[in-house]
């Protein structure tokens, strides 16, 4: 099958009351307005050739995927926050506060938000590596000499913290409405998949769980790593540390490489089930949505291919939008 007729895979991040999708050529993020308007942010895709080259090579690809995203993601999540702001604050404070945040506003500053993206997905990962090494060992560390016990004790300590973080910030009013433009993400793609109309009433009837979800991705972490890191001894706790921390890059790339694998086979009866741990976290991780978010969902995805579309045909230039809010054009 030729590249350009290869069936192209979405994928799609909530933000603060709004959806991004990533297509082909653009991302697009919709946030809906306190108003009911919907506005847009609308970002040319454009990628190094050495970026692309990384991204047919297995194992490496997750990695740099990862951190792409990482990036791309944290500049349309303060896009969302922006308007998020805009509608809470005093119309005159915070058209102050923008002219004074686009009086700032760089190239330098653009690639600084990129570099908080990835350097806090690392913290988090390298977080949540270490911690439950350190439980484990002050729990378990001398009641049996087993390493792969200890190494299963080590995977059941990080999905508990997993579990106990999302749950207990799954309960504050805001991450709740986000996990449920998560929930409208998924439906909107898996209805866009099966072929159906675009619409609230045909997308709300899809499940809003997804084999490619990031969530599934976060579970297959914790399952691979048991596995990986039950191929290598150590002799003491910083030992085991130092030994997750340089593996760390491994258990990510296979484990997005697990993640397309159980995409590819989910139409396939009893194989399908590799794919459920992660099928179990997104019930988390999303949340039913309501008819609006699902439409804020449609308008964003639409967007995207409308774009994609248009612009398949020429050049993308590599452009650095500032942070305004753009309004919706008819």
């Amino acid at each position: 099958m030729s590249q350009a007729s290869k069936p192209v895979s979405y994928g799609g991040q909530a933000v603060i009351e709004g959806v991004m999708f990533g297509g082909k050529r653009v991302n697009v993020t919709a946030v809906r307005r306190k108003t009911g308007e919907i506005t847009y942010l609308e970002v040319p895709r454009k990628e190094q050739s050495w970026v692309s080259k990384f991204r047919r090579i297995p194992l490496l690809r997750g990695i740099v995927s990862i951190i792409d995203s990482s990036a791309k993601g944290t500049k349309h999540l303060n896009y969302s926050a922006d308007a998020y702001a805009d509608d809470e604050v005093d119309p005159e404070e915070r058209a102050e506060q923008k002219k004074k945040e686009e009086s700032r506003w760089s190239l330098s500053m653009m690639i600084g938000v990129a570099a908080v993206g990835i350097l806090s997905f690392l913290f988090g990962k390298i977080v949540l590596t270490l911690v439950p090494v350190i439980v484990e060992n002050f729990l378990f560390g001398s009641l049996f000499h087993s390493q792969i016990l200890h190494n299963l004790a080590e995977g059941a300590i990080k999905l508990i913290l997993l579990l106990a973080y999302l749950w207990s910030i799954s309960q504050t009013p805001l991450i709740k409405r986000l996990f449920q433009y998560h929930g409208a993400e998924h439906k909107v793609i898996t209805a866009f998949e099966a072929g159906e109309e675009l619409t609230p009433a045909n997308v709300q009837k899809y499940s809003r769980l997804h084999y490619r979800c990031g969530s599934s991705f976060i579970m297959l972490t914790v399952i691979i790593g048991v596995l990986v890191y039950s191929l290598f001894t150590y002799d003491n706790l910083w030992e085991r540390m130092g030994q997750r921390l340089l593996l760390l890059p491994i258990v990510l790339g296979l484990s997005f490489e697990f993640l397309k694998l159980t995409n590819a086979l989910r139409e396939i009866p009893v194989l399908r089930y590799l794919g459920y741990p992660g099928l179990w976290l997104q019930l988390l991780t999303t949340k039913e949505p309501t008819d609006d978010q699902v439409e804020v969902s449609i308008a964003s995805f639409k967007r995207m291919l409308e774009l994609d579309a248009e612009l398949e045909n020429v050049p993308v230039k590599e452009t650095f939008n500032s942070p305004v809010l753009d309004p919706v054009k008819g």
